[in-house]
């Protein structure tokens, strides 16, 4: 063992711990659900979970994941193209390509893996790939990894500064092929994508516009099929990836959705692919069953829709400035990091689970709580909720 190593790392955690922005993992020992049971908390209300609509511990869901595991048993064994592809999977994809209104999609076992494995199986040499200053970290890696493999060209743009983003297509006009990634909601900052003013960006500058729709997809949009039909320009988008881990019975994996060619080039090509084991059956399953209960239960999506418009009213009512917007995402702005934990963990104490957040995850000087709403929250857990950060900002001197 390197004892220098082991020290550095030790010394690196103890920095953390004194400067009050060490994160601590929470173990739940039930269901994620509105309310579960958390070791050594015994009942805590969560405030902090990507299950928007509810479904980790519906019924339908878990008993699909179970006859999954029934049918096809615990794991695929092998990669996609040799023997790790099951009906299931075929089942999935064309559920999801229905869902999202896109002609195919291809599964993966994470969103993460889906965002890493697109952008360096799609550019060469000579293309020019530019990306949203806000988007998730999957996507950052996934430009950076295709830039070190194809050396493509890549630029940022200033968040939703869409004379940035067109600056610099033009600067890029060359480029064989021109790639615009985005996210469809910024999850630290619960704000939407100027979707229609992308898509006819990417139109004049004979872009490929690909969509990141994670916190969007079971979410926005009246039944739920994300920023798309938030928009009313569902099957406009060129790309979209997802996650089957949030809104969609919140297991695992993720996806990518787009025309038919370009999910067999995946399958020819992205690397999470060829040399990594297929989704779980038994997820693919919960996760098909997931999709089937929100086209049967469009009314889940509005109790969400309706939990998030109340709580981001009645918590402005009580003295807070969340940041605005028209998701289940409702940041808490604090300000300084180790203030955000601290507050927290107050609020845990108090019986509620919510996640500060500081940096680096967002800029210095704009840690927040990030409050996340669920269709499985009833009013009164919202309003004990609400009474609590309340009370905890007033404790603190976050409010008056």
């Amino acid at each position: 063992m390197n004892t220098t190593f082991v020290h550095d790392l030790q010394t690196g955690i103890d920095a953390l711990k004194a400067a009050g922005t060490y994160k601590k993992l929470n173990h739940l020992d039930s269901p994620q659900a509105a309310r579960v049971q958390m070791e050594g908390r015994g009942e805590v209300l969560i405030l902090s979970s990507n299950n928007y609509l509810g479904l980790c511990d519906e019924p339908a869901v878990v008993q699909a994941g179970i006859d999954g595991l029934k049918k096809f048993g615990a794991g695929t064994g092998s990669v996609r193209f040799i023997c790790g592809t099951f009906t299931v999977h075929r089942e999935l994809e064309t559920a999801i390509a229905r869902f999202v209104g896109t002609a195919a999609s291809m599964s993966f076992v994470s969103a993460w893996n889906a965002n890493e494995g697109l952008t360096a199986s799609i550019v060469e040499a000579g293309d020019f790939v530019i990306s949203d200053a806000l988007n998730h970290a999957s996507i950052i890696d996934s430009i950076r990894l295709a830039k070190a493999i194809t050396k493509c060209t890549t630029a940022v743009y200033a968040h939703s500064d869409l004379d940035d983003l067109v600056a610099k297509l033009k600067a890029n006009a060359s480029a064989r092929r021109r790639i615009i990634w985005t996210d469809g909601v910024f999850s630290m900052e619960g704000s939407v994508a100027k979707l229609p003013q992308l898509l006819q960006i990417a139109k004049d500058h004979d872009a490929i516009l690909v969509m990141d729709d994670s916190h969007a997809t079971g979410v926005l949009g009246e039944t739920g099929r994300g920023t798309a039909e938030h928009f009313g320009v569902l099957g406009e988008v060129d790309i979209i990836t997802s996650t089957l881990g949030k809104a969609l019975g919140g297991a695992a994996g993720g996806f990518v959705a787009g025309p038919a060619a370009l999910c067999d080039t995946l399958t020819q090509r992205s690397r999470p692919q060829l040399f990594s084991n297929a989704l779980p059956p038994t997820v693919a399953a919960s996760a098909l069953a997931s999709i089937e209960y929100i086209e049967q239960h469009p009314e889940r999506v509005r109790t969400l829709r309706e939990n998030a418009q109340w709580f981001r009213q009645a918590i402005t009512e009580a003295g807070f400035n969340p940041l605005p917007g028209e998701t289940p995402i409702v940041p808490i702005i604090i300000g300084e990091t180790a203030d955000a934990i601290r507050m927290s963990e107050l609020l845990l104490a108090e019986g509620i689970f919510v996640t500060g957040f500081g940096f680096p995850v967002v800029p210095q000087g704009t840690a927040r709580l990030r409050c996340q709403i669920s269709a499985a929250h009833t009013r009164e857990d919202l309003a004990f909720a609400v009474e609590a950060i309340r009370r905890i900002g007033v404790k603190t001197g976050v409010i008056r």
